[in-house]
């Protein structure tokens, strides 16, 4: 039997599932240099994101993972993107990700919505550790991190190749106490 996708409120923000409306927003986001510049995925034409709306809903099915849309609760306006990847039930763990569109850069959306989705895997689904995979370079989520009470446990020193240079990792874990 299929449960219903949850959907998560606060009086500002709404996290719900993603629908093919959300498409061109999505490659909105997962083309523009600024959104990518540390995050793992993008695309280059709306048909080649399709692949990512796959994603979203095969994590869901495998229970691998869960995503959200996150949008303005007053106008319904799409925002950008944050869940969970990596979930092992098993081990009781996932890692964390997120991005948003610039327009809604500098607004608290990340520190307002991430609570809600870390919530939502320790009790809900019953996880114990979140991990939080941070380019070195990547200040802004750092703070983010940061303000969430994420503890650095460490730095991959070189561990990835990006655009033909190595770059480090910091691994970032938050517990279910």
């Amino acid at each position: 039997m299929k449960t219903e996708f949850p959907i998560i409120e606060t009086d500002r923000l709404k996290l719900r599932q993603f629908t093919d409306d959300d498409l061109a927003n999505v490659y909105k986001g997962l083309s523009h240099p600024e959104v990518i510049k540390y995050y793992g995925v993008s695309f280059d034409s709306l048909e080649a994101t399709k692949e990512q709306m796959t994603w979203f809903a095969d994590h869901e099915k495998n229970n691998t993972g869960i995503w959200w849309a996150v949008c303005s609760q007053s106008d319904g306006q799409f925002m950008g993107a944050g869940g969970l990847n990596d979930m092992s039930l098993e081990h009781k763990k996932a890692e964390i990700g997120f991005w948003l569109l610039p327009e809604y850069w500098g607004q608290g959306i990340m520190t307002e919505s991430m609570p809600l989705i870390l919530n939502h895997a320790f009790d809900k689904i019953g996880l114990h550790r979140i991990e939080g995979f941070v380019e070195s370079n990547n200040q802004n989520c750092k703070r983010a991190m940061s303000k969430l009470n994420f503890i650095k446990e460490g730095t991959m020193t070189d561990c990835e190749i990006k655009n033909g240079s190595f770059v480090s990792v910091d691994i970032y874990a938050k517990f279910r106490y």
